[in-house]
């Protein structure tokens, strides 16, 4: 089952407000589109960075919050380089309340770690023009099994060992399921302290459907954004999970690779090898999965793969998307988030993305798909 809260319920009622906070996004003026946009993303649908003005504001994962840090910088005085006036703000606020936000036309555009859902597309049209708010990918990087245990740095951990740690059944460090696997460890007899997310989390939503798919029996929750089990320790955010586990002793949680700093990180079980995180081998786990159906041509959502035994993938990866509205009634709003969106897509963008966050660029395959689009979003 999936228990993402979307609380739509109340989103209905904030349908008005929605659209007035949207509009006031950006600032109410029209901006022309007569010149080409710059090799770095440029404007989409033909407007330069000088016209580009007012406040563009957004929020969701933060998985990429070290890399929307990144582009928002550099976005920003690329524009102001051309003679634009942009200020382009990203609030980490996690998955969920991202698209909340987004659903409340509290935002221009979202981040998440989950694509938007059925639910979540018909209540966009409040908010988005009469048309549904499109998912493209931005981001894709591996979620890390992190631990703090003194002495081990790492660990090789098959996916039902990983379940019945985070499911509450396997409780000590030092328990024959982990030894088998890790025979050189000095493994202590010290008390596993689960770490979960205490928001609700596209992160803890792609973890849960790796173990779902790869442990079902071990794992019996289902893939979900919004962590099942009463109870243990938890962190907020991407740096609050990282804190956490820094904090403690025997601790262990999941968070994208690229927060992991000194923690002991783990291999997980691939066939017959186990496979660390990188980069590459998260790019090579959605290269062998397929898209899922049922979606608009420009909403380009996968369906991940977790359970392929092919050489080379890690597993446990997510891939953010970009939310944002298939149509912007205010033209200023809508040529800020298609200029934005075409530079953190476009091959500068994702480079910046890789170097300071470490994620896996988008192939130039992809790009082209995420750059049609974008171009496709009508404004005014």
């Amino acid at each position: 089952m999936n228990v993402r809260k979307n609380k739509l319920a109340s989103l209905a009622a904030l349908g008005l407000v929605g659209g007035l906070a949207l509009s006031a996004c950006g600032g109410g003026s029209s901006s022309s589109s007569s010149s080409e946009g710059s090799d770095a993303g440029g404007a989409a649908g033909g407007g330069n960075y000088a016209e580009l003005t007012g406040n563009l504001a957004g929020a969701g994962a933060s998985s990429a919050a070290n890399a929307q840090t990144a582009w928002t910088e550099t976005f920003m005085g690329m524009v102001q380089s051309e003679g634009g006036d942009l200020t382009v703000t990203y609030d980490a606020t996690g998955s969920g309340t991202g698209r909340e936000q987004f659903l409340a036309g509290q935002v221009s555009f979202a981040g998440s770690d989950a694509a938007m859902d059925e639910e979540e597309l018909a209540a966009s049209t409040e908010v988005c023009n009469g048309e549904q708010a499109i998912d493209v990918p931005l981001y894709i990087s591996p979620i890390a099994v992190v631990f703090n245990l003194e002495g081990v740095d790492s660990l090789n951990l098959p996916p039902e060992v990983i379940a019945g740690i985070f499911a509450g059944d396997i409780t000590s460090w030092n328990d024959p399921k982990i030894v088998e696997h890790n025979p050189d460890a000095d493994l202590p007899d010290t008390d596993i302290v689960p770490v979960h997310r205490s928001d609700d989390s596209g992160t803890t939503e792609n973890f849960t459907d790796y173990l779902s798919q790869n442990a079902p029996d071990a794992w019996t929750h289902g893939p979900v954004e919004t962590w099942p089990i009463s109870g243990g320790q938890s962190g907020n955010g991407t740096s609050g999970m990282i804190s956490t586990v820094q904090g403690g002793e025997g601790t262990i949680g999941y968070a994208d690779a690229s927060q992991a700093g000194d923690l002991g990180v783990a291999a997980v079980q691939v066939g017959d090898e186990f496979v660390e995180y990188s980069s590459e081998a998260a790019a090579k786990a959605v290269d062998v999965s397929p898209r899922a159906e049922g979606r608009e041509e420009n909403d380009i959502v996968f369906e991940l793969d977790r359970t392929t035994e092919e050489a080379g993938v890690y597993p446990i990866v997510l891939v953010s998307y970009l939310v944002m509205c298939g149509s912007y009634s205010d033209a200023q709003t809508g040529e800020a988030v298609k200029s934005y969106a075409s530079f953190i897509t476009s091959e500068q963008g994702q480079q910046i993305a890789a170097e300071n966050a470490g994620s896996a660029p988008l192939t130039e395959e992809l790009s082209a798909e995420v750059k049609k689009s974008i171009d496709s979003i009508s404004v005014g």
